[in-house]
């Protein structure tokens, strides 16, 4: 954990976006949560990413979405992983929503 590379997610705050800045401070490491010192607010280290609360590996994650980008069936997936037919559509929706806030942030 490396409070320089990340920054306070906090809409309000006046150090939003800014990294490296000194005012985000490790707040647990066993949670892997950050303190942001401007604004006070605590915040995941995966805030703002696709991975933001899910319990799984992101890598496991990446490879279900990776196939469901190139057309591979859900059903395939759910046999091929052991996985239930509602987390694939909820790891495929969390997908789309990021690459579309991540289109609105940069276009």
């Amino acid at each position: 954990m490396d409070p320089r590379t990340v920054f306070c997610p906090n809409a309000d705050c006046l150090a939003r976006g800014q990294r490296g800045a000194g005012n985000i401070v490790s707040h647990s490491r066993k949670r892997r949560r950050y303190k942001c010192t401007r604004c006070g607010q605590t915040f995941s280290e995966r805030a703002g990413t696709l991975f933001a609360g899910l319990h799984s590996e992101p890598a496991r994650v990446v490879r279900v979405v990776t196939l469901l980008a190139y057309g591979c069936p859900i059903q395939a997936i759910v046999q091929a992983y052991g996985l239930d037919e509602r987390t694939v559509a909820d790891w495929r929706d969390r997908a789309g929503r990021q690459c579309e806030a991540v289109q609105q942030a940069v276009v």
